[in-house]
């Protein structure tokens, strides 16, 4: 095997973004005027069910006008997929250009334009917009997951996926990285050490914010690692939101030096939103955590956990469950502090009581 051209190939950048809480999706397809379909994925050769989102998104085809990204021409096709809980993604296709050269200014020109963003961010705010009430308090987050899926169909050659992990390696890690110049041992190395292969002829390289296919039907792939990336979407948002309740459950605890801090029930109404909070975080995490389910598709969960353990969605989730156990402490505090106060109370209403009778029966 020769010089590395591409025969046949693409690249998809993605974006994925948090719109609301949940997205009523049945209700969500009868407003669309598209057209839609709700997709399971399944790998052809593999036994077994398919890979499956429960419940499963909402995939839209939207015809647009040609646009570019620099040089690059972008196909007037844009897919939207809906998730249940909450979020959006906007995919683009993109032609490969056949040289090395051609690879390496792509991925550059896809991490400086922000062109591709823009537009989806403007799709996705519109979209919200013409959905009105199926989306549960709907807002468009400024917090955004890109990632560039490159695949390729057919090389020139006899193309081997042993020797594409050898021969090519440094290629694929600057394209993965986005580099023009060299990359050391090392670097390259990381890059290409997140790898997976089904047969000889195909393989799959997943790097942190892109991932290079070799394989001759790589749609099931894609939507593995898009699923991922929504994943991680959602946890980064909700690793955020997590923190501004944290800050918020500290000034609660610190508050209340006023007249308001006499009355027995002066932490109810903080209590109660903390407790709204934190249930709603509890339940985003337990819906984005289980939304997907691998039956039968040994592949796919294998791919689904490498591109788990490059994105750190493990980490990501560990830290989420242990800030939702500091809010719950909080809230303990807070509910003890508020019962400690109600006890107080009464010990001074029992010791006036005491000395209103006292001061009774003497006068009598």
């Amino acid at each position: 095997m020769g010089e590395f051209r591409v025969v046949q190939g693409r690249c998809h950048p993605l974006y994925v973004f948090e719109v609301g809480f949940s997205i009523d999706l049945a209700d969500a397809e009868r407003r669309l005027a598209h057209t839609t379909e709700r997709q399971a994925f399944r790998r052809p050769g593999l036994a077994g069910d398919p890979l499956a989102a429960r419940p499963a998104p909402l995939r839209m085809q939207l015809d647009t006008s040609a646009t570019r990204l620099g040089p690059f021409a972008v196909l007037p096709v844009v897919e939207v997929v809906l998730y249940e809980f909450g979020a959006v993604s906007v995919g683009y296709e993109i032609p490969l250009g056949t040289t090395a050269d051609e690879l390496i200014s792509l991925s550059v020109a896809l991490r400086e334009d922000p062109a591709l963003l823009e537009d989806a961010r403007g799709r996705v705010t519109e979209l919200i917009a013409s959905l009105g009430p199926a989306v549960e308090r709907a807002r468009v987050a400024d917090l955004v997951e890109d990632y560039f899926v490159f695949r390729v169909r057919e090389l020139a050659g006899d193309a081997d996926a042993a020797v594409i992990a050898t021969r090519h390696a440094e290629l694929i890690a600057r394209l993965l990285r986005a580099e023009t110049g060299a990359l050391s041992p090392e670097e390259i190395a990381d890059a290409t050490s997140a790898r997976l292969s089904f047969s000889p002829r195909d393989v799959t390289f997943v790097d942190w914010d892109s991932a290079f296919l070799y394989d001759p039907d790589p749609d099931k792939l894609r939507a593995v690692l898009e699923f991922a990336n929504v994943q991680l979407l959602e946890l980064r948002y909700l690793d955020t939101q997590l923190d501004r309740i944290m800050e918020r459950s500290y000034e609660l605890l610190l508050k209340r030096t006023g007249w308001r801090a006499l009355t027995p029930s002066f932490l109810a109404a903080d209590m109660r939103e903390l407790a709204f909070l934190q249930v709603d975080s509890a339940v985003l995490l337990e819906r984005v955590s289980n939304a997907i389910k691998f039956l039968g598709e040994e592949y796919l969960a294998r791919l689904y956990r490498l591109v788990s353990g490059r994105l750190h969605l493990a980490e990501w989730d560990a830290s989420i469950t242990r800030k939702l156990a500091t809010i719950g402490s909080i809230h303990e505090k807070m509910a003890d502090r508020a019962a400690a106060r109600r006890m107080e109370l009464l010990e001074w209403v029992i010791i006036l009581l005491i000395t209103f009778e006292v001061v009774l029966s003497l006068t009598r």
